[in-house]
């Protein structure tokens, strides 16, 4: 199980859990679950997000498709569906790097309700303790910034609940 503290402008610290388990040679479920640090009254121990993803592998490509379900502060259940490409700076060793995401949720008539996209600057430092892995990453969101394909319709919100534009 991975675990990490997430801190993130205006919204606090979070604690954020995940699980991969295998289901094929390029494909895996994924679990995650989080907890608000800044939003949860004190001594209240649920998770202020679930989700559960099928995501499969392109190694040839350093890419990954994802499709799930997510339930976010207790709103109604959401398909998620996401892409990852990442790019190494020095492909021979892989610990630098930058990470290329989008997502798109939507309700349970699968129309588009979010829309995110971001960057980030990965690096992974292995065995830091032995026989464990530290993984320091920043990030952007490009949910305001760009122009939101033609793809979506006009109503789709970014994750912040802002109108695309």
């Amino acid at each position: 199980m991975e675990t990490s503290l997430r801190l993130r402008s205006g919204g606090g610290l979070r604690i954020h859990a995940k699980e991969k388990l295998p289901l094929g040679h390029s494909s895996l479920l994924q679990a995650h679950a989080e907890l608000d640090l800044h939003t949860s009254p004190a001594g209240v121990t649920t998770p202020s997000y679930l989700a559960l993803f099928v995501r499969h592998f392109y190694s040839q490509l350093s890419a990954n498709l994802g499709a799930g379900v997510q339930l976010h502060n207790g709103d109604d259940l959401a398909y998620s569906f996401r892409a990852k490409k990442a790019v190494l700076f020095k492909p021979d060793n892989g610990f630098l790097g930058l990470n290329l995401k989008g997502r798109l949720l939507t309700d349970k008539e699968l129309k588009p309700t979010k829309t995110t996209g971001s960057v980030e600057l990965a690096w992974t430092i292995l065995d830091l303790k032995q026989g464990q892995d530290v993984r320091l990453k920043v990030g952007y969101e490009l949910c305001d910034k760009v122009i939101r394909p033609f793809l979506f319709p006009a109503d789709a919100k970014c994750s912040t609940g802002k109108q695309a534009t």
